[in-house]
């Protein structure tokens, strides 16, 4: 073990914090509407309001006004969130790293070097998406809880730089656990976009009562329930093939490992259930047309079943997963 690596990856741990405080003040700041400044750009022609009002991952929005002006919001707290989202990722992906290099391999071998890993994970999927569509509102919603789970991580799981068990001395553990890192981070970013799916529903159905909300300005400047409810969608679509193919990876691990495919430990059931889950939830809405608040509710039923496996069935529930954090 190199004492040394593992302290400079506590360091970039605190350090990546500090700088993830910054981006979620900023994304929250563009939320409030502080952080956003409004600019009309007179006798603008048709093909102009259609290049400035395209909304890309890294440009500002816009709309036309009565008169055929252009009003364009700049949303410099939004581009901020983003430029610190990313150096809070180097830094902590560098932290992931040292992590390894401290023990000499995989950084996976407990729940808070899962929870570094998975963490780092969510935000780089967060940050690759933002490179093909303009989710930067959900800037806040996705950076908290990478803030959340390493302060959990830091404060609770900690574990000293060690060797692997046995069982996780295996190429599985890299195929294994690096799809179910990438298809949990989906889940996540999905989570989040449902819940705010969930509340915006809720204020149009006010409105379209007569009866507008009082609270909650920030949410007029998100999108309809309908994008927000595609947006998970789409995310969870490409995030359940990866948890499948998670679930195949630990039963042909299994087999490698302990000699059977299936042995109804907690965690094999509780993988199983969450695939479950969103396996129904998918069926539905395609074929029955649950859309709107029925698939968000089951959506997040979903993710509810990710917590418990998470934080519920690795330390409650003795097996042989117990030292195991994802998948």
């Amino acid at each position: 073990m190199d004492a040394s690596l593992a302290a400079t990856s506590n360091l970039l741990v605190y350090s990546a914090m500090s700088v993830y405080v910054l981006a979620f003040v900023a994304f929250a700041l563009d939320l409030s509407g502080r952080g956003r400044t409004r600019e009309v750009v007179a006798g603008a022609t048709a093909r102009s309001r259609t290049l400035v009002g395209a909304g890309g991952a890294g440009e500002d929005t816009a709309t036309a006004t009565e008169g055929g002006d252009v009003v364009r919001v700049r949303r410099g707290a939004a581009a901020v969130g983003v430029t610190t989202t990313w150096l809070a990722l180097l830094l902590h992906g560098a932290a992931v790293v040292t992590r390894g290099l401290s023990a000499h391999r995989v950084p996976w071998g407990n729940m808070y070097e899962f929870s570094l890993t998975g963490s780092a994970v969510v935000t780089a999927v967060f940050c690759v998406v933002l490179l093909r569509r303009d989710l930067r509102y959900l800037g806040v919603f996705v950076v908290g809880p990478v803030l959340l789970s390493l302060g959990v991580a830091l404060a609770v799981l900690y574990t000293e730089s060690a060797q692997l068990v046995p069982a996780l001395q295996s190429y599985w553990l890299v195929i294994h656990v690096s799809v179910a890192a990438v298809s949990s981070a989906l889940f996540v970013i999905a989570f989040s976009a449902n819940v705010l799916q969930l509340v915006q529903d809720r204020r149009e159905r006010m409105a379209a009562a007569g009866r507008p909300a009082r609270r909650g300005a920030f949410m007029e400047r998100l999108p309809g329930s309908v994008e927000l409810e595609r947006a998970a969608y789409r995310l969870i679509a490409v995030s359940f093939p990866l948890w499948s193919f998670t679930l195949v990876a630990g039963a042909i691990w299994a087999e490698r490992a302990w000699g059977r495919y299936w042995g109804w430990d907690p965690k094999e059931v509780w993988t199983f259930v969450i695939w479950v889950v969103y396996a129904a939830y998918l069926h539905a809405r395609a074929t029955r047309g649950w859309d709107g608040r029925r698939s968000a509710y089951l959506a997040i039923a979903g993710f509810a079943c990710i917590l418990v496996n998470y934080g519920v069935v690795n330390v409650f529930f003795p097996g042989e997963h117990s030292y195991a954090g994802i998948g």
